[in-house]
């Protein structure tokens, strides 16, 4: 499970520190897609093949169903740690993300997400969370 708040920066390459933390959990390839809200999600592996199982099951017929899939999958590919624990993001990824310098990566239990500092800041106004907190009662949420 991944959970935690880190700052980093990503360098001029792209390449971007995952934190200790995550590591062992990513395992040795896991896989960066576009995540919703302008970040970008980080799966291990076999979480991957679970969502990417999901997906397969949405209807071809639905044209909602082919966007949803067509977001996570056209950008995604696999990633390798190197040496100094570092992935590095494509460009079509970073653009999605703005992700310049100033990163924040966040654990989310199965994926890591990736977030411009500025994008992190401006979607974690938890001003609504009482109201947020109760629509989710319907799904089985208690506190």
């Amino acid at each position: 499970m991944f959970m935690g708040e880190y700052s980093h920066t990503i360098d001029a390459k792209g390449r971007l520190i995952v934190p200790s933390k995550f590591r062992n959990e990513l395992g040795e390839m896991p896989v960066l897609t576009k995540g919703l809200d302008g970040c970008l999600s980080m799966y291990p592996y076999e979480e991957w093949v679970e969502f990417e199982k999901k997906l397969r099951a949405l209807p071809l017929t639905s044209k909602n169903a082919r966007t949803f899939v067509r977001f996570f999958v056209s950008g995604a590919s696999q990633c390798e740690l190197d040496k100094q624990g570092r992935i590095l993001i494509a460009g079509p990824l970073r653009e999605y993300a703005n992700l310049e310098k100033d990163v924040v990566l966040t654990g989310n239990l199965n994926r890591i997400e990736i977030w411009s500092k500025d994008r992190w800041i401006e979607n974690t106004s938890y001003d609504d969370m009482d109201s947020i907190a109760e629509g989710l009662t319907d799904l089985g949420i208690m506190l």
